[in-house]
């Protein structure tokens, strides 16, 4: 797993050791249920502003995130193995939570990909790839400097090879990131992911 950036884990791993983690600790234990894998942000930190296109081709920002749960991935349309995994991983978790609710859609988060590689990632490829992993997941792409903006602010690390070639590869993070109603960056699951994983904590970290 390629790592997020060194600000966010030294933040985590300071109020890992004072009383933000706790705070939370004891608020989760109230449901009597903790996350087994997902890290809990301490305090919820709001998304930045930005402008980005979804795969219908519509803007997608901060306000898209608002309303609803999110679970959002950075990846690309060309990635040979984590991608593709991670989205599978994500739809059959989904699949599983709203069988188990009876099919209520608000039981699980809308799955969000946001492509690292937009020189590529067209909104036209964006909604063909998606397609792959059901209807209800999410492509977005755009403007690089506004993709920046987003990773840079949620500590998420990604860079083009040097690869001259049009088969280029882009190393990223690998993390899924859950975003609360209030477009806050609320959790995050580390690789490797499994379904399970997201299939016991989702449901217990946004309440479902």
């Amino acid at each position: 797993m390629y790592p997020i950036r060194k600000f966010l884990l030294i933040t985590l791993a300071v109020l890992a050791l004072g009383g933000g983690a706790a705070a939370v600790f004891m608020q989760l234990q109230g449901t009597h249920e903790l996350p087994s894998h997902a890290t809990v942000i301490p305090t919820p930190m709001p998304l930045p502003e930005f402008a980005l296109l979804d795969h219908a081709g519509n803007q997608f920002d901060r306000q898209s995130l608002r309303g609803e749960w999110s679970l959002v991935f950075f990846g690309f349309t060309h990635c040979p193995d984590i991608c593709p995994a991670t989205l599978q991983q994500l739809a059959i978790a989904r699949g599983k939570v709203l069988a188990a609710d009876g099919g209520q859609s608000k039981s699980f988060p809308q799955i969000v990909l946001i492509s690292v590689d937009p020189e590529r990632d067209t909104v036209e490829i964006m909604r063909e790839y998606v397609a792959n992993f059901g209807a209800d997941i999410k492509g977005v792409t755009g403007d690089i400097d506004e993709l920046k903006k987003l990773t840079a602010a949620l500590g998420i690390f990604f860079e083009k090879s040097e690869d001259s070639s049009e088969d280029y590869n882009v190393a990223h993070s690998a993390v899924v990131l859950l975003i609360n109603p209030k477009a806050e960056f609320h959790a995050l699951f580390s690789a490797p992911h499994d379904v399970e994983n997201f299939v016991n904590d989702v449901p217990i970290l946004t309440g479902s």
